[in-house]
């Protein structure tokens, strides 16, 4: 159990957990929730002992091998695969003690250590995780360096779910996830055996995977046994009592002041004043919880067209003459709500950037009535934001007509306090950024609206405002989200792009996800079966003593190869290595380092093979 005792901290003299205590118990996975700015991810940092606490005790139990994702995404020269199982810090450990022990009996000890973990399996596992997280089986010997950052996170997320720790803490950990990566984690939590501290807008995933909630609330933790549901029932359940009994105490405070007010002066009824005054004195105050300010958006109403909206024919659309996606044939109505399915970089952002006029076609017909509007919201337009101006100043550049009073009312609507209204967008959070590029989309009066990623900094609540909104909008959308409970909501057609093709899915949003988790099922068990197959067939009539002598082999060649290795890059760091008369050799030395690297995967797999099938006739 992990127990959190009278617990204090504070930021720049204010107090984010005064005397608060709560606990987890072992092996259930817990959502953190609460408002922005109440602590969510100080609370991890303050288990992982990053900061440390004013007051009180948080603790974990003795040799738990704590796991959390970096912030900051590998990006060495390492490849994936590697990547994530050097995050098993025990199995490297043993292997390295394994290629340099010479007691035969140490030796002994070594393996069947391995054995107990599972060592043997981990490249299936570490790519399993991989495959589930959007990474096909080339990705997975690539060098990290060669991945965009979103994508490294991936690879950080993978190394922390393949460490299998028995305390595991994650942040926001879809935000950098497709659709696709969302279900397949929100599957792998549901089934994850150990204790999970997960902090999460999503609401699907904390309905599906977590079993209790822990919110942070006026500088206190309370713990709920059941999903996000469960608990925001109960938590308003709560609250409406509070209400009442706070109603009732105003009342009577008030009975009693106005008794103190009227008699305090009067000789004849001091003394029933001074008692009421006590009784006033000992009368604890009901808090109510602040509430946030909720966001609310409001769409106008759109012009009407007759259909179709939008028609492709026989297009293609790509980057520098380069198409992604080819033959696309398909035409849009004024009251379709389309969403966009599909792994990362198969193309869902292409084909929006089209739809919003943000690319031209390589070839073929796309086709518009004149006066449509086009509102089009993506995650990268929050660097486009101008760092130095205001909210109220980028909202005024568009709508230079209306009263300010009028401005600071729709700021005011969208969530924005008077301060918030004029500071420089630079010092804005994500969420904050993320409203203000909505409120820009909403003032445009677009006939058709394109979310790409539209909720990946908003909370809960704003997440739905946000839907409310758009149910309430009679133009058309196109939707791509990794968010499984704000695709359900709003969308009533849905494409998928794949392979370059863009195509109609005929089924609901739970069909797809009951697909996507059916592929990643045959796909891991495919792998496995041709893996043990392979082995069965390639070694059924070799005796064990044959075989160690073969492993010794294998583990021999790969010293021998990593030494020739070590030798290359040595060369490779020296000064002159890479000047302009140098390149024959460079060229040389690139050349050999590949084929070592290659030589080196090609023995550690027939090592992983020969050790597997050892251990079957053990």
């Amino acid at each position: 159990m992990i127990n959190f005792k009278n617990i204090d901290f504070s930021i720049g003299g204010v107090p984010l957990f005064e005397n608060a205590s709560g606990f987890v118990p072992t092996g259930h996975k817990v959502g953190i929730v609460g408002r922005n700015g109440v602590g969510k991810t100080t609370l991890f940092k303050l288990i992982l002992n990053e900061i440390i606490l004013d007051g009180g005790v948080i603790e974990v139990p003795k040799n738990f091998k704590v796991g959390s994702v970096s912030q900051e995404a590998p990006s060495t020269e390492e490849t994936l695969l590697d990547t994530v199982l050097s995050a098993d810090i025990e199995r490297s450990k043993l292997l390295h003690e394994s290629q340099v022990e010479k007691d035969p009996n140490k030796i002994a000890e070594i393996h069947t250590r391995l054995s107990d973990i599972n060592a043997y399996s981990a490249e299936a596992r570490a790519s399993s995780i991989l495959n589930g997280l959007g990474f096909n089986k080339n990705d997975i010997l690539k060098p990290c360096s060669s991945f965009s950052g979103g994508w490294r996170m991936r690879v950080a997320l993978a190394s922390v779910l393949f460490s299998n720790p028995e305390l595991l803490l994650l942040d926001e950990p879809t935000n950098y996830l497709d659709f696709e990566g969302s279900i397949w984690l929100e599957n792998y939590l549901q089934k994850f055996k150990n204790t999970a501290l997960i902090i999460s807008h999503d609401r699907n995933l904390l309905n599906k995977s977590v079993t209790s909630i822990l919110h942070l609330t006026q500088k206190k933790l309370i713990f709920y046994n059941g999903n996000y549901d469960f608990f925001d029932n109960e938590r308003r359940v709560k609250l409406e009592q509070k209400i009442s009994q706070k109603n009732k105490q105003d009342a009577q405070r008030a009975h009693l002041e106005s008794f103190i007010n009227r008699f305090k002066a009067k000789a004849s009824k001091a003394r029933q004043a001074q008692s009421r005054i006590k009784i006033l004195e000992k009368m604890k105050p009901i808090l109510i919880e602040e509430n946030q300010k909720v966001p609310t958006f409001k769409f106008e109403k759109v012009t009407k067209f007759s259909p179709p909206l939008v028609t492709i024919e026989q297009a293609s659309v790509g980057y520098n003459n380069n198409p992604i996606l080819k033959n696309i044939n398909l035409s849009i109505d004024p009251d379709d709500r389309i969403g966009l399915l599909g792994v990362n970089g198969e193309g869902k952002s292409t084909f929006s950037k089209l739809i919003a006029k943000k690319l031209n076609l390589i070839k073929g017909k796309l086709n518009y009535p004149n006066k449509l509007k086009i509102g089009y919201f993506a995650q990268h337009q929050l660097d486009e934001l101008r760092p130095n101006k205001t909210p109220f100043e980028h909202l005024y550049s568009k709508l230079d007509k209306e009263v300010p009073s009028k401005i600071r009312a729709r700021l005011g609507s969208a969530g924005f306090t008077q301060d918030t209204m004029d500071i420089e967008v630079k010092r804005l959070s994500g969420g904050q950024k993320a409203r203000l590029l909505l409120l820009l989309v909403v003032v445009e009066k677009p006939d058709l609206i394109i979310l790409d990623e539209p909720t990946n900094h908003l909370d809960i609540e704003s997440r739905e405002a946000l839907i409310m909104a758009l149910n309430d909008y009679t133009g058309s959308l196109i939707l791509v989200s990794h968010d499984a409970f704000l695709v359900e909501r709003l969308v009533d057609r849905l494409l998928i792009i794949k392979n370059g093709n863009v195509s109609e899915f005929l089924g609901d949003i739970h069909e797809y996800k009951k697909l996507v988790l059916k592929n990643n099922s045959i796909k891991g068990k495919h792998k496995v079966d041709n893996n043990k197959n392979i082995v069965n067939n390639q070694y059924k009539n070799f005796k064990t003593r044959d075989l160690k002598k073969l492993l010794t082999n294998c583990e021999n060649k790969i010293s021998k190869y990593e030494k020739q290795k070590s030798i290359l890059e040595n060369e490779m760091t020296h000064q002159n290595f890479y000047k302009a008369n140098n390149q024959k050799r460079i060229q040389e030395v690139n050349i050999e380092l590949k084929s070592l690297i290659d030589l080196i995967t090609e023995e550690e797999k027939k090592w992983e093979d020969l050790a597997v099938k050892i251990e079957d006739y053990n």
